[in-house]
């Protein structure tokens, strides 16, 4: 089939492209920066450069190609939201209302939206099932909560076939992307490159957390899911929930000789204590069968060599924690 996936030079962007093109979909790629270098030839993947605040070119970019299914990943995270709130507002909330108006002129039949754990607010016991009060301390989390509003709606009123999965924070490879839970990729990146890491956050910060290729594998079986067996629009999911210490002591296990230390970012730390310690994922796990594979040391284990790829082909790398 043929899918859009608009924010697609981001963390989550390309690792879902490339599954995707491994099931046989064509995939065209969008974002506000140009095409990112990867082993992906231009017959693969398609790119189209779109900035989904513009509602004419969402528009016109949906009205020509005419996909089937829209990945919508195009957002600005946590910590960077922070730092420019009106632009949060105009990419995730404008954006997302663009690409589901798109959707809706242009009759897609599915959109696929990530949400994420910002949507909840403090003094939720953990582990927070899907249902609960919603009441965000960030702009990245108001906006997240209106998307899964807007779709809901949009659901509803128009028979859009929308889903959304709440991401719990990413453990990738790939480079952070201005979020509060970058300290988790970090302790992996910089203890292999520079054998120390001095995290922005306390030793006892817990949030949930997920291997990428979990959470890509979550987005990829969500879309592909029967819809009647669906019973909501947007599923909590899960994997594990260590501590920031545990996380360092589980990187210190696989590159020896790294130290970790803590500096809390007064800032960040108090996004991250907004944040469920859990997630229950019980509705996900029935209605579609999900269950991640990676727990925090298999997550280790194989993130390493990953890392190791990506410090080869980034031998300059400049990282702005």
């Amino acid at each position: 089939m043929k899918i859009l996936v608009t924010g697609a030079g981001g963390q989550v962007g390309l690792d879902l492209i490339r599954r995707l093109i491994a099931a046989g979909d064509e995939v065209i790629g969008s974002d506000i920066a140009e095409r990112p270098a990867c082993e992906l030839s231009a017959a693969e993947l398609a790119w189209r450069r779109l900035d989904v605040t513009d509602a004419a070119a969402v528009r016109g970019l949906v009205e020509e190609l005419q996909p089937e299914v829209i990945f919508h990943l195009a957002a600005l995270l946590s910590a960077r939201g922070e730092r420019s709130p009106q632009l949060a507002y105009a990419v995730n909330q404008g954006g997302t209302f663009h690409v589901l108006e798109a959707a809706r002129q242009c009759e897609v039949r599915q959109v696929i939206f990530t949400s994420t754990i910002a949507v909840f607010g403090p003094g939720l016991a953990s582990p927070v099932v899907d249902d609960v009060p919603l009441h965000p301390t960030t702009m990245y989390g108001v906006t997240k909560v209106a998307g899964e509003l807007l779709g809901d709606y949009y659901r509803r009123r128009y028979g859009l076939d929308f889903r959304a999965v709440r991401f719990p924070g990413l453990l990738s490879a790939g480079l952070p992307g201005g979020g509060s839970s970058d300290y988790a990729p970090l302790m992996f990146i910089e203890g292999l490159r520079r054998g120390a890491y001095e995290a922005f956050c306390r030793p006892d910060t817990t949030i949930p957390m997920m291997y990428m290729p979990d959470g890509i594998r979550a987005l990829f079986e969500l879309s592909r899911a029967p819809q009647g067996r669906l019973s909501r629009s947007v599923y909590n999911i899960a994997a594990f929930s260590p501590t920031a210490q545990e996380i360092a002591d589980a990187a210190a296990r696989v590159i020896p000789g790294a130290r970790f230390t803590f500096s809390s970012d007064p800032v960040r730390q108090a996004i991250l204590d907004s944040w469920p310690q859990a997630l229950d994922d019980a509705q996900a796990r029935r209605d579609w069968g999900w269950a991640p594979r990676f727990d925090l040391d298999g997550m280790a284990a194989a993130l390493v060599p990953e890392v190791h790829e990506l410090l080869r082909a980034h031998p300059g790398l400049d990282i702005t924690h």
